[in-house]
């Protein structure tokens, strides 16, 4: 009997996604600067080879997310069972523990407008604060928010900051 997914997914071409995958009872296997580094790289290396553009991320102890362009809708759920496969793989290695499960599930959700674009991309670089892992955005190491504000300048970062504010999405699974 084939595992039916749940949530199910809905995609479509050339599509912006928020994406969400977290560890199996969201225990917190990347709790340190080495982890983090591994599975960023990790992201970073299958968003290369699928053809994702990674707009905005962010990895934390228990969960990563994403916000990214995917030009084939099929190329999403390879993109995310090569992130999690690999890194599975490589902590399970770096913490000398045999075939443990590492990611539970992921989920996905359209963006359909510039205003949950942009809500999106702030809660991406709001939550290592949301989580206690920092005390502001800037500074936090394993997010794409100091490439953002290198790119456009604080100004702008603070702009989009204010006519998007945060919102917490976690309900959306």
């Amino acid at each position: 009997m084939q595992k039916i997914h749940r949530p199910p997914h809905h995609l479509g071409n050339n599509g912006i996604y928020f994406i969400t995958a977290s560890t199996f009872l969201k225990k917190a296997l990347f709790s340190n600067s080495e982890k983090k580094n591994m599975l960023t790289g990790v992201i970073k290396e299958k968003s290369s080879k699928f053809g994702v553009k990674i707009i905005a991320w962010v990895v934390m102890d228990s969960h990563y997310h994403l916000l990214v362009r995917i030009e084939n809708d099929k190329n999403l759920s390879g993109f995310v069972k090569g992130v999690n496969g690999k890194s599975a793989f490589l902590l399970n290695r770096i913490d000398n523990i045999l075939k443990r499960e590492v990611w539970y599930n992921y989920w996905e959700s359209c963006i359909n407008n510039e205003k949950d674009f942009w809500m999106r991309f702030n809660y991406i670089h709001h939550n290592p604060i949301k989580h206690g892992l920092a005390e502001k955005m800037e500074g936090y190491s394993f997010s794409s928010y100091e490439d953002w504000l290198g790119k456009k300048g604080r100004e702008w970062m603070e702009d989009v900051l204010e006519n998007y504010p945060i919102v917490d999405f976690s309900g959306d699974k």
